[in-house]
């Protein structure tokens, strides 16, 4: 069982390249193509995201503002007990 972690199996007909971590540069173009992309992905999504959770944080705050106004008590009902 002398085998490593990355030759337990061998997988006919499947070809595997790799590179030397040497080699490899670890960010590149990251502050050229990387953050417009992320700008880009961002404008995207944005209009499908926001909307809905702005909706749901409105509702929530509309319920926990109904659930206070529930919870006190209203004054009238007690003017004439003696």
């Amino acid at each position: 069982m002398g085998r490593h972690f990355g030759d337990l199996a061998k997988i006919r007909h499947v070809i595997t390249y790799s590179i030397s971590p040497f080699e490899q540069r670890a960010f590149p173009n990251y502050f050229s193509k990387g953050i417009p992309n992320v700008w880009r992905r961002f404008k995207t999504s944005v209009f499908k995201v926001a909307p809905p959770m702005v909706l749901m944080y409105l509702t929530y705050t509309w319920g926990n503002h109904v659930h206070e106004q529930t919870k006190r008590k209203n004054h009238a009902d007690y003017e004439n007990d003696q």
